[in-house]
């Protein structure tokens, strides 16, 4: 009875049917797709296999944000310790000395002396010695070699790059035209960032939904205002930390996370979780604490990358993500007293509160939910429920969305033409689920309609509604 979500990275050299519902089967919640290494073709072969598994499972589509990478690198080139070399943004720039040249052409002009520069996810590091007009000069502090199409980093900097670079609009036309679920931008610094993206889907009339990549010390400042506009965040551990001293993530991570769930937004804790188990079929005991401590914090979902992408044990990590979750998701209890913002309707406010504390004082097996946009869930799951939260869904995209969610098990019917009908349907989604005529469960929904939001709540026995 896992209630904190899986999300899996899967690549197009591995998405045959059988895989994917291998991995559905141990856990899997939702699928992400990396568009940093995968073309539309690619993707589209994904997708097409996803939704052969079932239609439960969202699609998560990656963009590349604003990112610098080493480019013009035919040759490795190879760096001493202590050695001077220099980097440009200017394509036509040859000199006689080592030169690496970077994507972004004004590299050079938003770049301090003294800047500390990161490539290759920090595997080399360049401190800024001098500056020219058309290029910086750097001294090597580790020996190493850089390779085309590495990750820059320059921590501390603000550089004006462009948010959504041309593969990201393509990707993000793309994922209008195929429906899918969220897309995830990388580097979103502030609200302007998302707000670009918005306009896109506004323009198309698409709903699809955005989550926060926050991989930066400008993303974790204006975590209120990116709140505002996204349905949820991704606390993306890898360049977090090279942004960011390494010391510094776990706390940065637990102050996202409460930020997250107070605002009722999903939030996914995601990077090297199980990096092990790309080669080795069991996880190290600091690995296994790291997906405990991120369902003690309370996150909404954990996610695989190259476990699952191109790693050797990928349904193992599955398994493994979901014992460690099933283990330990009881030892953090439901906090129906927690302070939410942004509310946006106050009676289903309160009465997910008061059901939430109800389980907590009688012997109730389950919440039962109606919901049109999803919002009387996702308040039960901010007040982290303590039992499955069965949502029965009106529309086909919010029991995807709701499958991002901690503790919500969406599911998706036409919507009823009263209360009676909603509340006799109960037995059939709760009996072949394992549950008694017996047990107790609680009972959310709307008199008045879906469309008018939560109005009552019930507590009775299977038993009473069969």
């Amino acid at each position: 009875m896992k209630r904190t979500k899986i999300v899996a990275t899967i690549s197009d050299k591995r998405c045959d049917v059988e895989f994917l519902r291998e991995l559905y089967e141990a856990g899997m919640n939702v699928v992400r797709l990396n568009t940093a290494h995968q073309t539309l073709d690619d993707a589209m072969k994904v997708i097409r296999n996803v939704r052969e598994v079932s239609d439960k499972i969202p699609l998560l589509i990656d963009t590349k944000g604003p990112e610098v990478r080493t480019k013009m690198v035919q040759w490795p080139i190879s760096v001493e310790k202590g050695e001077i070399v220099y980097v440009t943004g200017e394509d036509s720039l040859v000199i006689q000395e080592k030169l690496i040249h970077v994507s972004y052409d004004r590299f050079v002009q938003d770049i301090n002396v003294g800047d500390k520069i990161l490539i290759d996810d920090g595997d080399l590091e360049f401190v800024v010695q001098n500056k020219f007009s058309d290029r910086l000069e750097l001294m090597a502090t580790n020996t190493g070699v850089v390779k085309d199409r590495k990750s820059v980093n320059v921590p501390g900097s603000c550089m004006k790059l462009q948010s959504l670079s041309d593969k990201d609009r393509a990707f993000i036309n793309f994922a209008i035209e195929n429906h899918l679920d969220f897309i995830a931008h990388s580097f979103v610094r502030n609200k302007e960032d998302v707000m670009g993206i918005q306009k896109i889907l506004d323009e198309a009339h698409s709903d699809i939904k955005i989550i926060a990549k926050i991989e930066n010390q400008e993303g974790v400042d204006h975590i209120d205002e990116i709140l505002d506009h996204v349905y949820g965040v991704m606390v993306a551990r890898g360049d977090l930390a090279i942004e960011i001293d390494a010391e510094k993530i776990p706390r940065i991570q637990r102050y996202i996370v409460s930020k997250c769930i107070e605002s009722k937004k999903p939030v996914i804790i995601a990077t090297q979780m199980l990096h092990t188990m790309i080669d080795h079929p069991r996880p190290t005991r600091a690995e296994v604490s790291d997906i405990a401590n991120a369902i003690f914090m309370g996150t909404d979902a954990i996610m695989l990358s190259g476990e699952t992408a191109y790693g050797d044990y990928p349904v193992e990590a599955v398994r493994v993500m979901t014992k460690v979750a099933e283990s330990n998701e009881f030892v953090t209890p439901p906090d129906s007293n927690r302070n939410l913002v942004r509310i946006n309707n106050e009676v289903t406010a309160a009465l997910a509160r008061v059901a939430v504390r109800i389980t907590t004082i009688l012997p109730i097996k389950a919440v039962v939910v109606d919901t049109l946009s999803g919002r009387t869930a996702r308040y039960l799951s901010a007040f982290r429920c303590g039992l499955p939260v069965y949502a029965r869904c009106y529309n086909e995209k919010v029991m995807r969305e709701l499958a991002l969610s901690f503790g919500v098990r969406p599911y998706y019917t036409e919507k009823p033409v009263s209360r009676d009908e909603f509340i006799r349907d109960i037995p059939d989604v709760l009996l072949p689920a394992g549950y008694s005529k017996d047990d107790f469960i609680v009972v959310i929904g709307g008199s008045f309609g879906p469309a008018r939001g939560a109005s009552f709540m019930e507590v009775c026995k299977i038993s009473d509604i069969c």
